[in-house]
């Protein structure tokens, strides 16, 4: 009865073995994936050889600088464009005016005239200005001195036509001064212009300080002469170049 027990319960491990294997069956190996090495930053400023410069502060001000520079040379561009056309529409308000033929006409003309003004016209008007012109304004200026009853307003010409004089005699000797200084800033105009080599020529013209304000100005009625003749090319030339005179001009 015991031997029929055991053999009965190994028969039944027998049959229950085969649905439990599955239970205990070890698993497949999962396929393994090549990891790329992480990158350690062991330290930024790692550089045995010197071969990167030093790292130096303050690099945000730095570009705060070099930004205002920018701004500054564009609002100085700026300015300087306003500056050349008002001084050409002035020229040409100027230009506008009738010059009368007679001597008591040209008084009145340079009486009515404004002081921002007076230099230009004087310049305009300077083949005028002779000897004769001052006699005949001495005359006029003589009758209201001497008048049997003179007036306040007599009083008030006189003291007009006396200044009007003085204005006169030193705009001429300054325009002869100016005629004088630019007769040597054509010559260097002239000079400048058939050069091959610009910068060379500034730089040649910067060490003998030839470089000055009666070329700027020269160079500005250049300027102002082919802007109303609409000669755009021109302009941009000439612009240019005077910027190369203003920059070496500076410089020297």
């Amino acid at each position: 009865m015991a031997l029929s027990s055991a053999v009965l319960r190994v028969s039944c491990h027998l049959r229950l073995a085969p649905s439990l294997a599955p239970l205990y069956a070890p698993r497949a190996p999962r396929p393994r994936t090549r990891r790329s090495p992480s990158l350690h930053v062991v330290a930024v400023g790692w550089d045995p050889e010197g071969i990167l410069a030093a790292p130096q502060p303050g690099h945000i001000a730095r570009r705060q600088q070099q930004q205002r520079m920018v701004d500054d040379e564009h609002e100085r561009a700026r300015q300087e464009a306003a500056a050349r056309e008002e001084a050409a529409r002035r020229r040409e308000a100027r230009a506008s005016r009738v010059v009368p033929d007679s001597d008591e006409g040209l008084v009145e003309f340079f009486l009515s005239t404004e002081l921002p003004d007076m230099e230009a016209q004087i310049a305009r008007c300077h083949p005028r200005l002779t000897p004769a012109f001052f006699t005949s304004l001495r005359t006029a200026m003589g009758q209201l001195r001497f008048a049997a009853r003179p007036t306040a307003d007599d009083a008030d010409r006189l003291a007009e036509l006396e200044a009007l004089e003085t204005v006169l005699q030193e705009g001429i000797a300054a325009y002869d001064a100016l005629e004088k200084a630019m007769t040597g800033a054509r010559e260097r105009l002239h000079r400048l212009l058939a050069s091959k080599d610009k910068r060379a020529e500034l730089l040649a013209m910067a060490a003998s300080g030839e470089l000055d304000r009666d070329l700027l100005t020269l160079l500005d009625e250049n300027i102002a002469a082919a802007t109303q003749s609409n000669q755009k090319e021109a302009v941009e030339f000439m612009e240019k170049l005077r910027g190369g005179v203003v920059k070496y001009m500076v410089k020297a």
